[in-house]
C-alpha cells in the first residue's frame, strides 16, 4: 500500500514539507491533484444543485413564465434591439478580464523561467495595450 505508508504518514509528510521544494511539487502537485480538484469541483457544484432540488419549494403557475422588470408589469414586446455599443463594451471588458487568467500561471513560474518569461509578458501586455488604444480610437469605450 504505497510503500508501507498509511494515510496519516502522508498527511504528516505533507504538513511539514515546504511547498517550494521539488519533491513537494512532484508528489502533490501532479496531474492527480488536478484530476482530484476537477472531481471535487464538479461534485461540489452538482451537490448544490441536487440539494436545492430536494429542499426548495416549487410551484407551477403561469406567472413564473412572464417577463419580470423590477415588479412593474411589462408593456409591449420584450424583444427589443439594444445598441451594439453595449455588446462591444462587454467584449472589451471580457478581453481585459481574461488576460488575468493568463497572468496568474505566468506569475507562478516567472522566477523559474527568468528573463524569457518577463519579455513574453511585456509583449503580451503591449499587444493588449494596442488593442485598448484601438478601442479607444474607435470610440468603443464611450458610454451611451
Amino acid at each position: 500500500m504505497n510503500g508501507g505508508k498509511n494515510f496519516f504518514d502522508k498527511i504528516h509528510f505533507f504538513i511539514y514539507l515546504p511547498t517550494d521544494t521539488y519533491l513537494y511539487r512532484q508528489k502533490y502537485m501532479g496531474s492527480s491533484a488536478l484530476i482530484l480538484l476537477t472531481i471535487c469541483g464538479i461534485a461540489f457544484a452538482g451537490g448544490g444543485i441536487v440539494v436545492s432540488k430536494i429542499v426548495a419549494k416549487t410551484s407551477k403557475n403561469s406567472q413564473k413564465g412572464e417577463t419580470y422588470e423590477c415588479g412593474i408589469p411589462t408593456t409591449g414586446t420584450s424583444w427589443i434591439q439594444f445598441n451594439v455599443g453595449y455588446y462591444l463594451f462587454a467584449l472589451i471588458f471580457l478581453v481585459f478580464d481574461v488576460e488575468l487568467v493568463f497572468m496568474y500561471p505566468w506569475a507562478t513560474v516567472v522566477k523559474e523561467v527568468g528573463m524569457t518569461a518577463f519579455v513574453e509578458i511585456i509583449i503580451f501586455v503591449f499587444i493588449l495595450f494596442l488593442g485598448l488604444l484601438y478601442a479607444w480610437k474607435k470610440g468603443a469605450l464611450e458610454w451611451m
